[in-house]
């Protein structure tokens, strides 16, 4: 229940007693008598103040806003805290009424104290209540890239993985927030209810930080599912990295921050079936081993087709099996296309790619006739960024 103190001036009420003088008169009659006269002061009330959620309640879903109003005055302060903890607010124009921003966190505590002022005097009310415990709780599983001290590369996605199920998309992509130091417009899409993927519409500026923020605490994902913890991921973006693979010349340029720094004579799949045929458009690394066991899918030992090697040095660049790797067949290399739909090159230039690498660094690859399609890998670039934000829930 709001408790109120009030303060209140006394009623003042003064009666005048006025005298009558009687004057005896043989020749008058009886004199005129004035009436007592009486005058009285009053005050207003003072304001009232109203919390809601009111004192004492419990199961107080988090998402909801704290609203506290003034009649008869206007609002001084209004404190919404759990422990050292101070929830902001704001007032509207009159200051009779005051909003929580933003969500509170579950399965606590929290006491509102509220002051105004009126014609009456002041007033004051307090209200302590509790959020309710989520029977399911919404966390972030994964942030990819999140490695302590990487740089990644100018195309490089932000993919938040949910550890469950998100049924209201749209009240947690508004609590999803990417800020850059350089910033460039971007789009969240989701790809399945516990992944949404986040993409610039042009590349990143190179060297800088982007820091990506999930106010999650609060947040109501799903029936009976709340968001129980905040996350904060700051990224580092490198060097401007952009490799460009021409497949009918068998060559493949690296650029860095605009400046050539690797030409290397390649070899690509050789096309003579489909899953043997390199695809052509905008690849990310993604990432890197040395050695990569690399087995033929689909085929059995004895097939002409089949191979079963390790491979020096492999970049991977899809899901589909391709790598950017070492391979000692110099003959093939800026001559013909050899491969398994890998990109292969000198072993020396192969390893110079392999350790100057960044998760996120670009690869466009042109000359054949298979596209790469939108979700193979980090294939993101692959689809307008138009036809990207619609995946958006906002």
């Amino acid at each position: 229940m709001i408790t109120l103190d009030r303060w209140k001036r006394p009623l003042a009420g003064v009666a005048l007693a006025v005298a009558v003088t009687l004057t005896a008169s043989c020749s008058a009659g009886d004199p005129a008598a004035t009436t007592p006269a009486a005058s009285e002061e009053t005050t207003s009330p003072a304001p009232t103040i109203k919390i809601s959620p009111a004192e004492g309640a419990t199961k107080v879903r988090p998402d909801k806003r704290v609203v506290v109003t003034a009649a008869g005055g206007a609002l001084q302060e209004v404190t919404l805290t759990a422990g050292d903890e101070e929830i902001e607010g704001r007032f509207d124009e009159g200051k009779t009424r005051w909003v929580s921003s933003g969500t509170l966190q579950p399965s606590t505590e929290y006491t509102v104290n509220a002051t105004a002022e009126g014609t009456g005097g002041p007033a004051q009310a307090t209200s302590a209540f509790t959020t309710l415990k989520p029977a399911r709780q919404l966390t972030i599983a994964d942030v990819t890239p999140n490695v302590k001290g990487e740089e990644v590369g100018v195309g490089a996605p932000i993919i938040v993985t949910f550890s469950q199920p998100v049924a209201e998309k749209a009240a947690v992509e508004k609590a999803l927030h990417v800020e850059a130091e350089k910033p460039v417009k971007g789009a969240w899409r989701w790809i399945g209810d516990n992944q949404a993927i986040y993409r610039t519409e042009k590349y990143w500026p190179a060297h800088q930080k982007v820091t990506f923020t999930a106010d999650l605490a609060g947040v109501r994902a799903a029936k009976d599912m709340y968001g129980v913890k905040d996350t904060k991921t700051v990224i580092t973006i490198g060097a401007k990295q952009i490799s460009t693979v021409d497949t009918r010349k068998h060559t493949m340029i690296v650029k860095r921050d605009g400046k050539t720094v690797q030409r290397m004579l390649i070899s690509a799949g050789k096309a003579n079936t489909r899953e043997y045929t390199t695809t052509s458009g905008v690849h990310l690394t993604m990432e890197r081993a040395n050695p990569v066991r690399m087995i033929s899918p689909g085929r059995k030992k004895g097939d002409p087709e089949y191979y079963d090697e390790l491979i020096d040095h492999a970049v991977r660049i899809s899901n589909s099996g391709e790598y950017v790797h070492a391979k000692n067949n110099v003959w093939a290399q800026g001559r013909q296309n050899v491969s398994h739909g890998c990109i292969n090159a000198r072993p020396d230039q192969a390893k110079w790619f392999y350790e100057n690498y960044q998760r996120g660094d670009v690869v466009i690859i042109t000359g054949t006739d298979r596209e790469l399609e939108w979700n193979n890998g980090w294939g993101f670039w692959q689809m307008s960024f138009k036809q990207w934000a619609k995946g958006s829930a906002l």
